[in-house]
């Protein structure tokens, strides 16, 4: 009960605020491998029909904690200049208290600006499922009215991305929800005498800068550092280090830092051609992160790829 009173108080926080500035898209650690979710000019850039999944549980030991499922899928068309893709994100939190889900379809239009050097025009649209369920908090307090739910709220939106990359470098700039919506017209909580306090929760715009390198250490190593830079308004700069180690192209393991935020720990195996398995843990450093009931963060990410025989890849690539 103690720890569903934690999340039931981190909730209320957010509905407080007078005006909510900073909702921001979920959060993954293996965004190395996940970049369709955040950037449609990805779609078709692995040369291949790829399929991948990832869960996200955040601060397991919390009930009611964040838990984010995506499901991808992109493919080139034709000649290859032409990439199509699907991705599917649903983000929760408090038991079912808030939900969102995203479904987006992208295209990306890919130039050949040298002989190993590609850049990616994207572009997605499609929407956003809100689902807010106050009753499930009457438990904690009476002060909330069922009345203000949201249910299945449909609001549209469009994302745009550039994604320049050769065999070894990318570089990617993108904002993958340009439309900003409001919810609420008034808070579902009261002041001291009875009214309403009025504030609206706003989905603000997520940018997002990706890059990254690979270095051939030798025949069997591969090193690739990598950076994700998430900033939207309202909300400080979020900034992603990584550093990634692949032997004999099929293991990967590594260390990630989310400034100010968490440090993690990757693992990633090519179980065959065309299926790799992804690990991640995160550990807070914040003052969350510090009690008794926060284990963490995990994630699972799987890929699997269907290969032609002349697509088939000499050597995986590690983005």
């Amino acid at each position: 009960m103690m720890k569903r009173y934690y999340i039931a108080i981190i909730f209320l926080l957010i509905l407080t605020v007078q005006e909510t500035k900073a909702q921001q898209d979920a959060q993954y650690t293996q965004y190395i491998y996940n970049t369709l979710s955040v950037n449609p000019a990805y779609a078709g850039s692995r040369g291949v029909l790829s399929f991948a999944g990832l869960y996200r549980s955040q601060w397991v030991g919390l009930d009611g904690a964040p838990e984010t499922q995506t499901l991808n899928v992109h493919s080139p068309v034709g000649k290859g200049k032409v990439g199509l893709g699907l991705s599917i994100v649903n983000d929760q939190i408090g038991d079912g208290v808030n939900q969102e889900t995203y479904f987006d379809v992208a295209f990306s239009y890919t130039i050949q600006t040298s002989e190993a050097a590609k850049l990616s025009f994207g572009l997605k649209a499609g929407g956003q499922l809100l689902n807010i369920d106050f009753t499930r908090l009457n438990q904690f307090t009476t002060e909330l009215v069922a009345d203000n739910n949201i249910d299945n709220k449909f609001s549209p939106n469009i994302g745009l991305g550039l994604y320049y990359h050769t065999d070894k470098f990318y570089l990617g700039l993108s904002a993958p929800n340009l439309l900003e919506t409001d919810h609420f017209d008034e808070s579902p909580l009261q002041d001291a005498t009875g009214r309403p306090v009025s504030y609206i929760a706003r989905e603000r715009i997520n940018y997002y800068l990706i890059a990254g390198y690979v270095f051939n250490l030798n025949s069997s190593l591969k090193f690739k550092p990598a950076v994700l830079t998430k900033a939207v308004s309202g909300a400080p700069l979020q900034v992603d280090l990584s550093a990634n180690f692949l032997f004999n192209d099929k293991f990967t393991f590594g260390a990630a830092y989310r400034w100010d935020a968490a440090f993690s720990g990757l693992f990633g195996f090519q179980i065959s051609d065309s299926l790799l398995l992804g690990l991640a843990y995160d550990r807070e450093i914040t003052e969350l992160g510090r009690t008794q009931f926060n284990d963490g963060s995990f994630e699972v990410f799987l890929r699997f790829e269907l290969f032609k025989k002349v697509d088939k890849l000499v050597s995986p690539r590690f983005f």
